[in-house]
């Protein structure tokens, strides 16, 4: 058998996350051969789960409630609430550009075409009526963008530390925009998939932290996966926790206490009798 996990682009936690996250599984599925499927992101992933293109996939609840909100039957099923992703708006230290307005007009790294970056960047600028140029590139790109100077930001809306900017505030000078007020806006369009919190300091050496919104992702399966081998995968995934955080910090935020809260998606009948079984 095959099972095949839709991740992410370069730069990004997804793509990191699923390797590791298939490492695990090789381990404890003898007999099934892992794929890696590399993806634009949660977008691009919830189209190959529904296809038929993926067994398994990472996407961002408002992307998932967005799908859900508007098809008849989503064909989706999840595993687990992993970590949150948080909007970050970067600029160069020596930016004259201190609020999200001032970049209207404004070439800004937004993404690759199918992330949960793009799609809450875009639902971003309608609601606040900014409108940058929007440049499409992987966290990756953008962030190299950001360096040479041919973008005026980098957005990014993932896990922390996000990989691709890790990189760049090692070697440059940084700030993140604030988005209290740009928050609050998404938050009274769209409700309870974003959340208000603040970026600590500590998430990338030399950056002060600054207020922003977050949205959960899950790791979701195609329905019809069998519920023992689905339970298995649930086991494998709280398990080997420390070992998928050992290369990629943000999935210490992964918990048993936690990670049976997936709405708007149902857990799959092989997660629910994991979560029955150790719920204490």
């Amino acid at each position: 058998a095959t099972l095949r996990i839709a991740t992410g682009p370069p730069g990004g936690v997804f793509r990191g996350l699923g390797a590791a996250l298939a490492d695990v599984l090789t381990d404890r599925l003898p007999g099934t051969s892992l794929r890696l499927i590399h993806t634009d992101a949660s977008v691009d992933n919830l189209g190959l789960l529904r296809g038929g293109g993926a067994e398994l996939g990472f996407a961002a609840v408002d992307t998932i409630s967005d799908l859900v909100a508007r098809a008849d039957r989503p064909d989706l099923a999840a595993v687990a609430r992993l970590f949150d992703s948080w909007l970050q708006v970067l600029v160069l230290g020596s930016s004259p550009v201190t609020r999200f307005a001032q970049l209207d007009g404004e070439p800004v790294a937004a993404g690759a075409a199918g992330s949960g970056t793009r799609f809450g960047l875009t639902r971003l600028i309608e609601t606040v009526g900014v409108k940058p140029a929007l440049v499409t590139a992987s966290q990756d790109d953008g962030a190299a963008a950001l360096a040479a100077g041919r973008v005026a930001a980098l957005v990014t809306f993932t896990g922390v530390p996000t990989p691709a900017v890790r990189r760049l505030a090692a070697g440059r000078s940084l700030r993140l925009l604030p988005l209290a007020a740009e928050t609050y806006a998404m938050m009274n369009r769209f409700g309870s998939v974003y959340a208000a919190a603040t970026l600590p300091s500590t998430t990338y050496p030399g950056v002060a932290g600054a207020a922003t919104m977050t949205t959960p992702n899950l790791l979701l399966v195609r329905p019809d996966l069998s519920a023992p081998l689905v339970r298995e995968i649930t086991a494998a995934l709280y398990a080997h926790r420390e070992r998928l955080a050992r290369h990629h910090p943000e999935a210490e935020q992964i918990n048993i206490r936690t990670g049976s809260g997936t709405m708007p998606v149902r857990l799959h009948p092989g997660a629910r009798r994991y979560y029955r079984d150790v719920k204490p």
